[in-house]
């Protein structure tokens, strides 16, 4: 027998004593427990979210922090909201708006050609002083750096290109399982709800769509959860909190919801949420009166002139407002191409949206819809005796 085949000899044979059972006293020991602690536990539960007593398994280690996860709302991974942004070309519109940059306390001279309005020669009228002054044009010359735009009466005037919001809210497939809102002004989350928790990393954006899981309260400050250690002060959010009851008067299971608090608007139909964004609603003392009203006119353009204050400080002059829906005397949904900021109150009295908001909202909407504004805070009047007919 040579070297190469003793070695495997030996080799097999400590294979096989590997195999044959061991009798020694400690390995007897080792695999025949004595009965003193029997084992009668449960396996842990596999990683998910167990909101009830799973009764086979231990809801321990990943299974545990996945349903603490899972009570405050959230889920892993995170479920996002069943929405998307309507459709952009609801921006557009066969109309171009310019803003008069002319002084608040000027008025605004209007020219027969652009000759005369060029050279600030024989003008045939003017447009009232005003801190809210657009008009609609058809044409634009840019002369010596200045712009000159012609309006659809064929006139002049100076005035420059308005620059458009094109923020969308969210149209929905289904309801939301989570509260939700925008960011309104740019932000980093606090890791716990209140100032003496430290940033995140996190920068959250304006016009950001977040979800929100819980609500606290701190030093009279609400903080809203919107992921694992993630926390937003109000001032920075605006929510939606979805409730598909048809407000008391509804009788069609067909309405839109203003939420003058947290300056929302959002559409029900048939016990769905279709339709949620931001508005811009009356600034104080123009407040939007609260109530149930219903749709009583709507007109794709309506130019919106007036002014509420004595000396007429307030003066607006707004030409061709996109898709007005008038619901209560002369406050109206409608697009409000000079905003650019949703979220807070400042109009006189209307409630504003972007133009493919309100596109939406006009295509969906029926004259006798019924529109529903409310004040959770209750710091809106409600008597309506101080309610004037309400303007832009």
């Amino acid at each position: 027998m040579n070297k190469t085949q003793s070695l495997l000899s030996v080799i097999f044979v400590l294979l096989l004593a590997s195999l044959l059972p061991v009798s020694s006293p400690a390995y007897a020991q080792m695999a025949e427990p004595d009965g003193s602690e029997p084992y009668s536990g449960k396996p842990l539960c596999m990683p998910g979210a167990y909101l009830e007593d799973p009764q086979d398994c231990l809801p321990f280690g990943p299974s545990q922090f996945l349903t603490e996860l899972a009570r405050q709302g959230i889920s892993y991974p995170p479920r996002p909201l069943p929405a998307a942004n309507p459709d952009p070309a609801l921006n557009e519109v066969p109309i171009n708006f310019a803003k008069i940059n002319a002084e608040v306390s000027e008025p605004m001279a209007v020219y027969a050609s652009v000759q005369d309005a060029s050279a600030g020669a024989n003008p045939i009228r003017f447009i009232p002083p005003g801190m809210l002054r657009f008009v609609s044009y058809t044409n634009r010359l840019d002369i010596d750096g200045k712009h000159f735009v012609q309006l659809r009466s064929g006139e002049w005037m100076r005035a420059s290109p308005a620059s458009i919001s094109v923020f969308q809210g969210l149209q929905f497939k289904s309801n939301p399982q989570t509260s939700f809102g925008w960011i309104v002004e740019a932000t980093r989350p606090r890791s716990g709800p209140g100032y003496q928790f430290a940033e995140t990393d996190r920068v959250l954006n304006r016009e950001q769509v977040v979800q929100i899981y819980q609500v606290q309260k701190v030093e009279q400050t609400d903080w809203y959860m919107i992921g694992l250690n993630e926390w937003v002060e109000r001032r920075y959010i605006r929510q939606v909190k979805v409730n598909t009851t048809p407000p008391e008067g509804v009788e069609n299971n067909r309405w839109i919801e203003i939420n003058l608090y947290e300056q929302t608007l959002m559409v029900y139909e048939n016990d769905q949420l279709l339709f949620a964004t931001l508005i811009a609603s009356g600034v104080e003392p123009y407040y939007t009166q609260p109530g149930l009203f219903q749709i009583y006119l709507k007109k794709p353009t309506e130019t919106m002139t007036g002014a509420f204050e004595a000396d007429k400080s307030d003066f607006y002059y707004l030409e061709d407002v996109p898709w007005t829906m008038y619901f209560d005397k002369a406050r109206a949904l409608h697009g409000a191409y000079w905003r650019t900021m949703f979220g807070y109150p400042q109009s006189h009295g209307c409630v504003n949206l972007s133009i493919g908001d309100s596109r939406w909202l006009y295509d969906w909407a029926k004259e006798g819809d019924w529109v529903y504004v409310w004040d959770p805070s209750g710091k809106t009047p409600t008597d309506p005796a101080l309610y004037t007919e309400g303007g832009a």
